[in-house]
C-alpha cells in the first residue's frame, strides 16, 4: 500500500519535532496551510501529539518520529550527511 498524501502530510509533521529533547514541541498556527493543519489533527486524534495544534509527543508519537527521521535519512542521503555533520559537530 503506498503512501497517501495524509500520510505523507503526518510523516512531514513528525519530522519537525526535535528528538534530541522532549522539551520541545510545535505549534502550528492558523495560518498554516490547511493541509499541516489537518495532519496535526489526525495525529492528535490518534494518540501521537498532546495537543490538537501540535504541542509535544506522547510516547507512541515519539517512537513514531524516531523512525519517520530514520526512514527519511535512509531515502535522502542530504539528510543523512546533515544528521552526521550534526553529530560530528555536538
Amino acid at each position: 500500500m503506498p503512501f497517501t498524501s495524509e500520510l505523507v502530510h503526518e510523516l512531514n509533521t513528525l519530522v519537525r519535532f526535535n528528538l534530541e529533547t522532549s522539551q520541545q514541541g510545535i505549534k502550528v498556527h492558523t495560518t498554516a496551510a490547511p493541509e499541516v493543519i489537518a495532519a496535526t489533527r489526525r495525529l492528535h486524534a490518534k494518540g501521537l501529539l498532546t495537543l490538537v495544534d501540535g504541542g509535544y509527543l506522547t510516547g507512541l508519537g515519539r517512537d513514531a518520529a524516531e523512525h519517520a527521521q530514520a526512514l527519511l535519512m535512509i531515502l535522502d542521503p542530504v539528510v543523512e550527511a546533515q544528521a552526521a555533520a550534526q553529530t560530528e559537530s555536538a
